[in-house]
């Protein structure tokens, strides 16, 4: 089978920690963690160095916990830890495919993870390990779509993927608004200036200042990952071009 042709050789894909729920409430369901291990394990074999952040509210969420009382640094902290849960199913499934994996985080927890450091993290990718990035940015007050953006930057991804549950960014929630209009194209200071969900305002701001690429498609359409890749128009394309 031809190698496809790639436009992008190095991504940052962001999956969400409800993502891995699937028709569940809570806690991750292991069919979804095979099936994104296969649409990874395509990115891999055609020769995409693979960085992965994954969030984490199919078990926690920081802001929850403070809107409940907590104290917001501790349920913070408390989300970081679940993106370390939610990490180790994805290595151990991506490993179970063949994949060599390598997961690293911003807080040290040396008995399970590597303590992130950039440069290291980008030697992993040049040797062909998908890496997976937890705990965030290792701060409180900082979103997993921050810490995607951050992660992005460092290892000088040429494109981050935002994977989610809809299949691009739409005027207004396609669930609640039947007149809701998916944009294939978008910049920046557009989705600032709507207050479109993309992602929060810091890591919107990060990808424009620089300059980094970022499609938003659907984790459940398959093979939608190596269409992004390859340049396909799958989803919706933010960048500073309008």
């Amino acid at each position: 089978m031809p190698t496809p042709k790639l436009k992008y050789r190095r991504v940052l894909l962001k999956l969400s920690g409800e993502a891995l729920m699937g028709s569940g409430n809570y806690g991750i369901d292991p069919a979804v963690l095979e099936y994104l291990a296969g649409e990874i394990k395509g990115l891999v074999t055609a020769g995409v160095q693979t960085g992965i952040v994954i969030g984490a509210g199919n078990i926690s969420r920081g802001a929850s916990l403070a809107d409940q009382g907590m104290a917001r640094v501790t349920g913070d902290h408390i989300g970081m830890l679940a993106t370390v849960i939610n990490s180790l199913a994805l290595q151990d499934t991506l490993e179970r495919h063949g994949l060599s994996t390598r997961l690293m985080s911003a807080l040290a927890i040396n008995a399970v993870c590597e303590e992130y450091q950039q440069r290291r993290a980008i030697r992993h990718l040049q040797h062909g390990r998908v890496v997976i990035f937890s705990a965030g940015t290792g701060n409180p007050l900082f979103t997993t779509d921050s810490a995607a953006s951050l992660r992005a930057i460092e290892i000088d991804a040429d494109l981050m993927i935002k994977a989610t549950k809809v299949d691009g960014v739409y005027s207004a929630d396609p669930m609640l608004d039947a007149n809701a209009a998916r944009y294939t194209h978008l910049d920046y200071d557009r989705v600032l200036a709507k207050r479109l969900a993309v992602m929060d305002a810091t890591a919107v701001v990060l990808c424009r200042d620089h300059h980094m690429h970022l499609r938003v498609l659907d984790m459940n359409q398959e093979g939608a990952l190596l269409a992004a890749v390859r340049g396909e128009a799958v989803g919706t394309l933010i960048d500073g071009n309008q």
